[in-house]
């Protein structure tokens, strides 16, 4: 696209330019001039900067500045962005870091990449992460993160890190939790699981150890990033995944839905021998309670066979728990000393909870055990009747 063609589709779309700043005096009057050659809608966040920053701004009379009285993070500053830019009525923001690592001619790719879409669309650049003079540990931390924004949404990545973006305002969630730079991982998160498309655009990437200050604090800022991601990770096990299992219920006829969610009978027969054993894993496992609930879950996440992880599963009904109990606990005895007789003893879940540890590391046993002979008799079995189907 030209620059007149690029100017034009960002006054047509809506789309403003939000950049969070905080003590980037050497960068910054250079990523506003450069923002300034495609567009004037630029809101700057300065999210308590004690170095020159007011100085700087106070040159740009034509953009809409920010001034907090104090550094409260990242993801602080780009919450208040994102309010502002609605209250002018911006539909997109663009945000771009102003420590200099981002090229403000990327805005073009950004631009194009939306209009080639149908409907609205959370773009994250797609930065080369093996060029020459990235540090190691942005590399590490980018895959850690693609993995776990995977696991949590199910959408494959090649990097979820970069701050530079473009959000749709009115599809993003309105409230957050998180203030810093965790808030970046929790936005397209949330943002995923309201069912709006995530991905990646490619963008040019510069690392100068002259110029750029970063602001990320590894042992902080990892510990918060570690923890979002538990409660994510739970979050999609307990909530999203059921949910999205009972919306495509809803939105397919009985049959349809049997056929392609329940049945999946074009699955291999690994796939079924691997749901076969999932279900006998979860069903023996001290998870009592969450039993339907994970096996659910797991099978939609790993798209295994979900009627025979289900029925699997069931090795711990009712009339099976004083077997499975037994089995538990006898396992565990030889690495746990114990004054309870558990041959002698009444089965209940006062004997469990009188011999706990026993039975944590019995029931390990016998479910890895018991899972590892269901699945693979199971594949055996499949392969002798159909041995085609692998």
């Amino acid at each position: 696209m030209t620059l007149p063609e690029v100017q034009n589709a960002i006054s047509e779309k809506k789309i403003c330019v939000l950049i969070p700043t905080y003590n980037n005096e050497k960068t910054l009057k250079r990523v506003i001039d450069g923002v300034l050659e495609y567009t004037g809608s630029i809101i700057v966040v300065n999210d308590g900067s004690t170095d020159s920053t007011p100085e700087i701004l106070s040159q740009y009379p034509q953009i809409t500045v920010i001034s907090l009285p104090e550094n409260k993070g990242k993801g602080n500053g780009i919450k208040i962005g994102f309010r502002k830019a609605k209250e002018l009525g911006y539909h997109y923001a663009i945000t771009i870091d102003s420590d200099g690592q981002h090229y403000p001619d990327d805005i073009s790719v950004f631009v194009e990449a939306l209009l080639h879409e149908k409907e609205d669309v959370l773009l994250i650049g797609n930065r080369n992460m093996s060029q020459d003079g990235i540090p190691k540990k942005s590399s590490f931390g980018n895959r850690f993160s693609n993995f776990w924004f995977w696991f949590e949404t199910g959408i494959k990545l090649e990097d979820t890190q970069s701050g530079y973006r473009l959000y749709p305002l009115l599809k993003i969630p309105k409230k957050y939790f998180t203030p810093k730079f965790e808030f970046e991982i929790e936005i397209i998160v949330r943002t995923a699981w309201r069912h709006v498309a995530v991905k990646n655009v490619p963008v040019k990437v510069l690392y100068d150890p002259t110029e750029r200050v970063s602001h990320f604090r590894p042992f902080k800022d990892f510990t918060r990033i570690s923890i979002l991601n538990t409660i994510l990770v739970t979050i999609t096990l307990l909530y999203i995944i059921p949910r999205n299992f009972v919306n495509n219920f809803k939105k397919k006829s009985f049959k349809r839905f049997i056929k392609e969610d329940v049945l999946e009978s074009d699955g291999s027969n690994r796939t079924k021998a691997f749901s076969i054993a999932l279900g006998v894993f979860i069903g023996l496992s001290p998870f009592w309670g969450f039993h339907t609930l994970l096996v659910i879950s797991l099978s939609v996440l790993f798209k295994l066979n979900k009627v025979l992880a289900f029925i699997a599963s069931n090795v711990s009904l009712p009339p099976f728990i004083p077997f499975v109990i037994a089995a538990s606990l006898f396992l565990g005895s030889p690495f746990v000393h114990s004054d309870s007789n558990i041959l002698s003893s009444e089965l209940n879940f006062e004997l469990i909870k009188n011999n706990l540890l026993q039975y944590v590391i019995g029931s390990a046993i016998l479910a890895t055990s018991m899972s590892a002979l269901c699945g693979i008799g199971t594949f055996l079995f499949l392969n002798k009747l159909n041995p085609e189907n692998n």
